[in-house]
């Protein structure tokens, strides 16, 4: 192996890398031996001359190095193929049943700055850091290798690129893909835009929690707020709700949710309504003066897309999320459950529940809780990294 360049960290800042976080920050180090060029393999020392690991450099970035092992290795197709297997491994084992989800998880496979998501037999790139981005020709050859798919697709078009001084890409990178894709989660049919949808296409992280949310909706008149797709309104309504009303404000994605109801027989149970979620809500929530609301939901879930993109705006955040519990609390009827999840990394699980039970005490409510939720088990969580946990959920039950 050609010697490489190397980076010295600072006394005490070893710690953190040692313990498995891959991030070096440029105040965390001491100095380079020698220069390195952006987007090349470094190796990472302590103040001592120990080596801590090699990763990928980039003086353009406030993540000076992004480290991929703690020995020396050659970062070529092998590598990735041996760390993608690896990563293939661990769906296989947790999500045995499943065909579609997320293959690598950056952080959470020793693979920062890159993600690989699975749609049946094609899959999507995503692509976040200068040295990955060099080597997308070894990491396309490792998963032609690895799965054979139709088509390999990049959807390198999020805004963290621009901290690593990339520009956007997205486009077919093998294969061809045309139109839209059909998927099965939990034995259940959907339609994915890989060129255009969100994120790569579907939120693949809350499979799991679709089928287990579902566990409520037997006989249950149930409210879907922030549906997309219709996730979670339609493994209600193969579980046997009695209705489920689900809400977006897309109408794009109400329509396609609708075409999914009606492509697994479920249309009879399900209604779909594009609106704002709050001001709906907020209209539902509407009583004149000594007039009393009737609750008339069984079961509601809440999955809201992020409210909170840094600690700046966490107190707005909250507000937001107090606002829609309490109005979700008093449509519920007594028995009936709430199913909340936030997916802001900024707002912990023990916040999050904090702003539900103040909204109970502000709707006159006593809840029990029933479940915790996680992330599904493609986006593992690695605890000393706390960056790869993000989406908690809860179910509570209306006491009585």
């Amino acid at each position: 192996m050609t010697t490489l360049p190397t980076v010295l960290v600072r006394p005490g800042e070893a710690d953190r890398l040692l313990a498995g976080h891959p991030w070096l920050y440029e105040g965390a180090i001491l100095r380079l031996t020698a220069p390195a060029a952006d987007g090349a393999l470094v190796q990472v020392k302590d103040h001592r001359q120990r080596l801590l690991g090699v990763g990928f450099f980039n003086s353009k970035s406030r993540i000076r190095v992004r480290l991929l092992a703690p020995d020396r290795v050659e970062v070529n197709a092998a590598f990735f193929e041996q760390r993608l297997r690896a990563a293939l491994a661990v769906r296989q084992r947790h999500l045995p049943e499943a065909t579609s989800f997320r293959v690598a998880n950056a952080e959470s496979d020793f693979l920062s700055g890159l993600i690989v998501d699975k749609y049946e037999d094609v899959l999507v790139v995503q692509i976040t850091s200068l040295g990955m981005d060099r080597h997308k020709a070894d990491i396309l050859a490792a998963l032609q290798t690895i799965f054979s798919p139709r088509a390999i697709v990049e959807r390198s078009d999020t805004g963290a690129r621009k901290f690593e001084g990339l520009e956007p890409a997205s486009g077919v990178l093998a294969g061809q893909l045309d139109g839209e894709v059909a998927v099965k989660l939990n034995g259940l049919a959907f339609r994915a835009d890989l060129h255009g949808g969100h994120k790569t296409g579907l939120y693949l992280d809350q499979q799991a929690n679709w089928q287990l949310v579902s566990r409520f909706a037997p006989g249950a008149n149930v409210l879907d707020c922030f549906t997309f797709l219709g996730g979670f309104a339609l493994h209600a309504a193969r579980a046997g709700a009695a209705h489920v009303h689900g809400l977006d404000q897309s109408a794009e994605a109400i329509a396609a949710a609708t075409r999914h109801a009606e492509a697994n027989g479920l249309a009879e149970k399900c209604s779909f309504e594009a609106a704002n979620v709050f001001d709906w809500l907020k209209a539902q929530t509407f009583t004149k003066p000594n007039e009393k609301l009737i609750p008339r939901y069984d079961l509601i879930i809440l999955d809201p897309p992020s409210f909170t993109r840094n600690r700046a705006s966490v107190p707005d955040a909250l507000r937001g999320y107090k606002e829609i519990h309490l109005r979700a609390l008093k449509l519920l009827r007594p028995g009936g459950v709430l199913a909340t999840f936030c997916c802001s990394h900024h707002v912990d699980a023990s916040l999050f529940q904090e702003v539900i039970l103040a909204a109970a005490f502000d709707a006159h409510r006593v809840l029990r809780r029933v479940a915790t939720y996680g992330q599904s088990p493609d986006h593992p969580v690695l605890p000393t990294i706390p960056e790869t946990e993000y989406l908690k959920g809860f179910a509570f039950e209306i006491a009585h």
